[in-house]
């Protein structure tokens, strides 16, 4: 069983940069799958980014491809998301996810744990 807590979240100006974080509990992460969601008001939620936790395996949507960048860090169980060039459409509350497996998923439905979110506000 995972659990993921995320942070970071906040209002910026657009253009500025803000970087989330996701701490994760668990037995292992050495074949999971840790991703990205945001969902805005009166929207589905969507994929932003997934990494495999130890290997180098990415997938990113291209609305946020070339701005975003998720990353990890092994020793502090955490999944960060870069997020660069902020435009006001980025603003929803992002999730952290988390599937077994080292395949990066974009489909909701794969994930099987989920955070509870943080707000992402980008003003004009």
């Amino acid at each position: 069983q995972v659990q993921l807590v995320e942070s970071g979240g906040g209002l910026v100006q657009a253009g500025n940069s803000l970087k989330l974080s996701c701490a994760a509990a668990g037995r292992t992460f050495s074949s999971y799958t840790m991703a990205w969601f945001r969902q805005a008001p009166g929207k589905e939620r969507e994929f932003v980014a997934a990494r495999s936790w130890y290997a180098s395996n990415t997938a990113y949507a291209d609305s946020v491809k070339g701005r975003f960048t998720i990353s990890r860090d092994n020793a502090k169980n955490t999944v960060y998301l870069q997020m660069n060039s902020l435009k006001p459409e980025d603003t929803a509350v992002y999730y952290c996810a988390s599937r077994t497996g080292t395949i990066p998923s974009a489909y909701k439905s794969d994930y099987g744990y989920w955070g509870q979110g943080t707000q992402v506000t980008v003003s004009s």
